[in-house]
């Protein structure tokens, strides 16, 4: 009987190891994870209000907000990577005795292909789309009757190939582009006809009426190089610096657009943390004016000069 169950004991045991996949036993297998996309949601509000009731040292009353939505889709696998996101910004202010006013307005998507050769190289060969425009109409305050900029006007698309470096590129990465497509758009009738953002201007006779409406698109091919770099500078407190810069070969070739941006981005826990943020742009194309001498003649062209932009928000931020 004892060796009648021993041999029993045996053909089961056999029957489970040697045949995992019968009809009856199945052997538990790890299941192996291939590429997979990564989708990432955050929504944040900035806000900030100040008060006054018989403050003897005066001030006005003031309240400002800030909403931004981020959203990105990524893939990876050994040789390939794809990365795209949206970036929403609208913030707005309002201070007593005067009109609402837009502080920030930006819609910006990218989308970056990347291959690599083999697993082990840090280099891509990389195709990049960048787009860039703002939604609502904006102003040279306190002048709301004339607009400045609107959708579309302008509106930026960046077009290219080359190649990434990264070693772990979703932190650092150096991306050089010997032939990238710069196309600017201004839709609105009049800062087309004005020449606005570099656009070719309208023709008008000595009455000032149009005789060929100005363009609404510009376009230059030239050489465009990015850096983005990550790191965490202490607990809790990341940093994120962003650099690019291209040239046209047609036009003033060597004569460079810079956009750089460093922001700072502080948690406090979960939901709640705040942020600081620089953002410095140059572009030959983008011309300020000053107030004429002669009363009643239009406003002097300045030329380009330096763009900065300096922001810090508390608010609340959360993931979905």
């Amino acid at each position: 009987m004892r060796y009648t169950l021993f041999i029993l004991v045996c053909f089961f045991y056999h029957l489970v190891n040697a045949q995992p996949d019968s009809l009856f036993f199945k052997k538990n297998k790890i299941k192996e994870i291939g590429p997979q996309w990564i989708q990432k949601n955050k929504a944040s509000v900035d806000l900030s209000e100040v008060t006054f009731v018989n403050w003897n040292a005066g001030g006005s009353n003031s309240i400002s907000g800030l909403l931004g939505v981020k959203s990105s889709a990524n893939y990876s696998d050994e040789f390939l990577t794809w990365k795209n996101n949206i970036d929403l910004r609208y913030g707005i202010n309002k201070q007593e005795s005067r009109e609402l006013r837009k502080t920030d307005d930006l819609l910006e998507i990218n989308s970056n292909l990347g291959y690599k050769p083999n697993s082990e190289s840090h280099w891509y060969y990389s195709a990049r789309l960048n787009f860039r425009t703002q939604l609502t109409n904006g102003y040279k305050y306190p002048d709301k009757d004339k607009p400045i900029s609107s959708l579309l006007a302008p509106g930026y698309v960046f077009l290219g190939g080359g190649m990434e470096y990264g070693k772990d590129i979703d932190e650092l990465s150096f991306y050089f582009s010997p032939l990238t497509l710069k196309a600017t758009f201004v839709l609105d009738e009049d800062l087309a006809n004005a020449g606005a953002f570099g656009v070719t201007p309208a023709v008008l006779d000595a009455a000032g009426n149009v005789i060929t409406e100005g363009e609404r698109v510009r376009e230059e091919v030239g050489i465009l190089l990015t850096n983005s770099y990550e790191m965490e500078v202490a607990e809790n407190i990341g940093l994120k610096n962003q650099v690019s810069l291209y040239t046209d070969y047609l036009n003033n070739f060597g004569n460079i657009d810079l956009d750089w941006k460093i922001d700072f981005d502080f948690k406090v826990n979960d939901f709640v943390r705040a942020t600081f943020g620089s953002h410095i742009r140059y572009d030959d194309d983008v011309k300020t004016t000053k107030p004429s001498e002669i009363e009643g003649e239009a406003d002097d062209e300045a030329g380009a000069r330096v763009q900065w932009k300096q922001f810090l928000g508390v608010g609340f931020a959360v993931d979905f």
